[in-house]
């Protein structure tokens, strides 16, 4: 019989219809081979944040009513490899709980929710994780939208007009998550015509962020960003950089790299925007050396904080090692690695 060592393991011998979602930097579909794989000791944590591998496990069991959803942020270590004691220690707590038998998950008695209590693994998502959350588990497993979807679909169509403060952020995540192509392009109408109050746009950026979007909303939310700069919005533009950051559109790493050739764009929160949302566009030879560089000119950023973040990213870690080293004598890069060097 397996051995219970690990947690995916645990769940295959339940029986329980599992769904993982990753939970750090985006809120995206994590495949269960991935997550396996990472238990083993085998591959990195492809979306590592702040040291962390932060996952939802989402799952049905028995006769649960309703899925239960399980946060679990487990340490990673610098090569983003699983850090598996605080893991182990929670599956022993769940065995001896429940014994060999762990079919009684399912039991509404065993009440799994109690298993995150003390739990040092738990953690609780921001609001907003949690509704696109909710929004893409319940898209994807073929069930209703929220009852806050359908007044936020027909004033972000510009078919009614509601007052703005009665749209629900839960509404506006399940219309990111369920909006096609159509759907899309009319609320980048929408957003061109500058119909949106900025709260909803900052709020609707927060939810798109974690989806690849068709091009004319991101050529719309670029805009909209370009416009906000403009007019001093600091924290809109962020949120414009941010909501673009999971599409894969060209014009999302001309736009980035337009900002960072611009002294004036370059402050400690854009930067922070592209690294936490975008930081697949800084996968370049151009792109990751001239942010590294405006990150070093701030001498109010956390240098060190931010270049460790995305330096435990798998696809990132060797380019952003390489930049490190290769800095020009005298580069701002180079200046603040030598306060970083202890004197001997």
């Amino acid at each position: 019989m397996q051995a219970l060592d690990t947690l995916n393991a645990f769940f295959e011998r339940s029986g329980a219809d599992v769904s993982l979602y990753h939970m750090g930097r985006r809120v995206t579909p994590c495949a269960r081979d991935t997550f396996a794989a990472f238990e083993r000791g085998e591959t990195p944590w492809p979306e590592p944040w702040q040291g962390q591998a932060r996952v939802a496990i989402v799952f049905r069991l028995g006769d649960m009513p309703e899925p239960a959803i399980w946060f679990l942020a487990f340490a990673l270590d610098e090569q983003s490899m699983l850090s598996p004691a605080s893991r182990d220690g929670f599956l022993n707590r769940l065995i001896e709980t429940l014994g060999r038998n762990v079919a009684r998950l399912g039991d509404a008695s065993a009440q799994p929710e109690h298993f995150m209590e003390n739990n040092p693994l738990a953690f609780t998502p921001s609001l907003p994780f949690q509704a696109v959350l909710n929004a893409r588990a319940s898209a994807e497993q073929g069930l209703a939208a929220s009852q806050h979807f359908e007044p936020v679909e027909a004033y972000l169509s510009g078919q009614q007009s509601i007052d703005w403060q009665a749209l629900g952020l839960q509404g506006i995540a399940d219309f990111a998550a369920r909006s096609d192509a159509q759907g899309q392009r009319v609320l980048a109408q929408t957003l061109a015509q500058s119909a949106l109050e900025t709260e909803v746009v900052r709020a609707l950026c927060l939810c798109l962020e974690h989806f690849a979007l068709e091009e004319t909303l991101v050529k719309a939310l670029i805009d909209r960003g370009e416009q906000a700069a403009g007019q001093g919005d600091l924290e809109t533009l962020c949120a414009c950089v941010r909501a673009v950051g999971a599409s894969e559109s060209d014009t999302v790493g001309r736009w980035y790299q337009a900002l960072l050739e611009d002294p004036a764009a370059c402050g400690p929160d854009l930067l922070a925007a592209i690294a936490g949302r975008g930081w697949a566009w800084l996968e370049d030879e151009t792109r990751l050396p001239l942010f590294l560089e405006r990150l070093a000119r701030r001498e109010e950023s956390d240098f060190n904080a931010l270049v460790r973040d995305i330096a435990l990213v798998p696809r990132l870690r060797l380019l952003v090692l390489m930049t490190l080293r290769d800095a020009p004598q005298g580069s701002a890069i180079q200046m603040r690695l030598a306060k970083l060097t202890p004197r001997h």
